[in-house]
């Protein structure tokens, strides 16, 4: 056997075992077949001959069926070192109360020490609690494989709810950046349209003002050739009238008879 753990859970594993050992001295027929290979036993304890095997129990069927179980749940995990093809599978060993207790302790320390938030989402608490839960699914399972199979379903329907909800939480997001997006590329645009209009009432202002001017300047020009006509028309009628009477007079002269 050998000590290999390929990362630090708190789903409790055992020991990691040999699987297949590849070396140059093999034939290539050999080669071509990997061997299996269970943990190396001690040499001492080495039998040409194996004992029959027992009868099973009861209590041995019913952990075997378990540690089937366990092994459907928690899917044997497997690795390579080099030539080698190492095995893990996850503890079948029955948990007390104190390893409950270093479970919460365990879970304690993993949480300051991942820094995890308390609250709100958190990927790091998130991991940590499934890890615990699937080894709580392993103590139960060991005892009771129906109430691990039903912790299963649990575990299994709140992943997919989990699942469900960052699903949606992802399109909410992509959704209010496009939102966003858009919502800039409109206030440039309504912000370039006011710019606009701003100019457009500068130059409708200015136009105004060029207007009342030529206004202001018509009216002017009017008033000084209306004030010329009417001096010209009474100086006109002074004229005439002076005309008038110097005609009437000598008319006067011309009828007056002589005395």
């Amino acid at each position: 056997m050998a000590s290999i753990t390929p990362g630090e859970s708190l789903l409790k594993y055992g020991t990691a075992m040999l699987v297949t050992k590849t070396t140059d001295l093999k034939s290539p027929k050999d080669s071509r077949r990997p061997s299996k290979m269970k943990p190396d036993p001690p040499s001492s304890t080495l039998s040409p001959v194996p004992p029959p095997p027992k009868p099973k129990t009861a209590s041995e069927g019913a952990f075997k069926e378990n540690e089937e179980i366990l092994n459907y749940i928690f899917p044997p995990k497997e690795w390579k070192e080099g030539n080698q093809l190492w095995l893990l599978k996850v503890s079948t060993t029955p948990c007390t109360r104190p390893d409950v207790m270093s479970l919460e302790e365990q879970l304690n320390a993993k949480l300051q020490l991942r820094q995890a938030k308390e609250t709100g989402l958190c990927p790091a608490r998130r991991d940590l609690y499934t890890q615990c839960f699937d080894e709580l699914i392993r103590q139960v399972t060991i005892n009771c494989a129906e109430r691990g199979l039903l912790l299963l379903r649990v575990r299994n329907e709140i992943q997919l709810t989990m699942a469900a909800y960052h699903t949606l939480y992802e399109s909410s997001v992509a959704f209010a950046v496009r939102k966003a997006l858009k919502a800039k590329r409109d206030k440039t645009d309504v912000e370039q349209r006011i710019l606009d209009l701003e100019n457009e009432v500068k130059e409708l202002k200015q136009k105004v003002k060029e207007q009342k001017f030529k206004c202001e300047e018509t009216e002017r020009k009017g008033k000084e050739r209306r004030y010329l006509r009417e001096n010209n028309h009474r100086d006109e009628i002074q004229f005439l009238k002076t005309a008038k009477d110097d005609l009437t007079t000598q008319l006067e002269m011309i009828v007056t008879p002589k005395t």
